[in-house]
């Protein structure tokens, strides 16, 4: 008996120890995430500006307006033109500056709240997050109360796959009862939209459109090779994810030009379905394929540190190995990008609208800076600066309702805004360093994005994210 007590009274004080490391590595995760708290950036304690001297980039039309006046009340765009009442606002003088809408990434994967600031560093100023865990719900209502400096954020549910389609990141529906059940409790818990994976059957994914429907959530849809790809054309599915998966899926893995232009019909016959590329992480695949040392580039720092140790490493060894087998690879990937931004050329000059989306967050693809490698692929593919400037700002806005309200300088929109040196249209790379951010009228000043920056380098929260994580198996699956 003796014995027996204590062996229950050492494993009580080891639970008891594991307990308190484990609250000790939240709450030291949520005070070295506190800087991006409201309270703690004086600089952003109002939302209410006339922004003067400035070339107003308004993106609902190729052109700038020199020497504008903007005004901003409580984060809503009130008035533009020119000598227009200050109303005992701040004053912002641009000098000359150019001001165009924040950037929208419709593609991300968002693991904590560092991103979130890298994010802004970068002029993104909403993001579509596509993988939803019980985390996110937390973190959206943060940002919806106004309590952190944060892009808007919206949230897909957990990803939908059918039975057969394994993996701990997945959800596997196995009857359309199910399915049904599910998309009503994601509507009931806060997420903003449904996104589909690889895997469902037709039956599943009628049960889902169906049940979606009735709920008011729109689909976003990776694509499932159980369907034909022209499946995926409905007006319920706001956007298909991935310019890869046209030529995994409709032309099998050949890079055929024929078959291409009828996809590029497909999308063009059903102009209420966008396309997200996601070319930029495709095209890393390359680079893990010929940059030997890239996990040790510096530049990995800004990935969250358990998905830099775990998918980043675990995708380096996996082409590595492919390499070794196959060392033609290099060259098909290789290929097969230059495939896909013929691709988008086609889409382009069909007029399909194509928003921009990255899929930052897993691999090498990192939160925030992805976006202007993704945009340098558009006008790689023949886009103007500005059409490449539609896909994440404008293109974005005639998708969901919930960013219809972004995307243009007009009277009326939120003030989701960055203001550059140079003038975007004619040099796309400006963005890389607004020299300032504003979201939802709240001004972030180049200095506080740098420390934003700084700060996400020096974070060490694999036990946190781990956690974060292990709650999504336990309540999701």
């Amino acid at each position: 008996m003796n014995i027996l007590k204590k062996f229950f009274l050492g494993l009580s004080i080891l639970i008891g120890f594991i307990l308190f490391f484990l609250l000790g590595a939240l709450l030291l995760d949520s005070f070295n995430s506190s800087y991006l708290k409201v309270n703690k950036n004086p600089e952003a304690s109002t939302s209410s500006y006339l922004i003067q001297n400035v070339n107003l980039i308004p993106m609902s039309g190729d052109t700038v307006l020199a020497n504008t006046q903007v005004k901003i009340v409580n984060g809503i765009i009130e008035e533009i033109g020119n000598q227009l009442e200050a109303d005992n606002l701040e004053i912002i003088d641009a000098q000359g500056a150019f001001l165009s809408p924040g950037l929208m990434d419709l593609h991300v994967h968002v693991w904590d709240r560092y991103e979130l600031g890298l994010y802004l560093a970068n002029g993104i100023t909403a993001i579509r997050n596509l993988w939803g865990q019980p985390q996110h719900l937390r973190l959206k209502k943060a940002i919806d109360q106004g309590e952190i400096l944060s892009p808007l954020f919206f949230t897909s549910g957990p990803k939908l796959t059918g039975p057969d389609y394994l993996g701990d990141d997945n959800l596997q529906l196995t009857s359309p009862e199910q399915a049904k059940e599910k998309i009503a409790f994601y509507k009931k818990r806060g997420y903003d939209f449904i996104k589909t994976y690889n895997g469902l059957t037709e039956e599943l994914f009628e049960a889902v459109m169906e049940q979606s429907e009735i709920e008011g959530l729109d689909l976003v849809a990776h694509p499932s090779a159980e369907l034909p790809y022209e499946f995926h054309f409905d007006p319920q599915i706001i956007t298909i994810e991935h310019a890869e998966d046209i030529v995994q899926q409709p032309l099998a893995y050949q890079l055929d030009t024929a078959k291409l232009e009828e996809v590029v019909a497909g999308f063009a016959a059903h102009p209420n379905t966008a396309l997200c590329p996601t070319l930029v992480v495709y095209y890393n695949i390359y680079r893990l394929l010929t940059e030997e040392g890239i996990l040790n580039e510096k530049e990995l720092a800004y990935m969250n540190p358990l998905i830099r140790r775990v998918d980043s490493k675990a995708q380096f060894e996996r082409w590595k190995n492919t390499k070794k087998q196959d060392p033609s690879i290099v060259e098909q990937i290789k290929k097969q990008h230059e495939f896909h931004i013929l691709a988008i050329r086609k889409l382009h000059e069909s007029k399909v609208n194509i928003v921009c989306g990255t899929d930052a967050g897993i691999g090498v693809t990192l939160p925030g800076y992805s976006i202007h490698q993704e945009l340098e692929f558009y006008t790689e593919a023949g886009m103007s600066n500005y059409e490449a400037l539609k896909t994440a700002t404008v293109n974005p806005s005639k998708t969901h309702d919930f960013l219809k309200n972004m995307g243009t300088i007009e009277e009326g929109k939120i003030a989701n805004l960055v203001l550059t040196r140079e003038n975007p249209l004619q040099d796309l790379s400006t963005l890389r360093k607004p020299q300032f951010v504003m979201v939802q009228g709240r001004k972030i000043s180049r200095k506080t994005l740098d420390e934003f920056e700084e700060k996400a380098l020096d974070r060490s929260n694999e036990v946190v994210s781990g956690l974060r994580y292990a709650e999504y198996l336990l309540v999701e699956k």
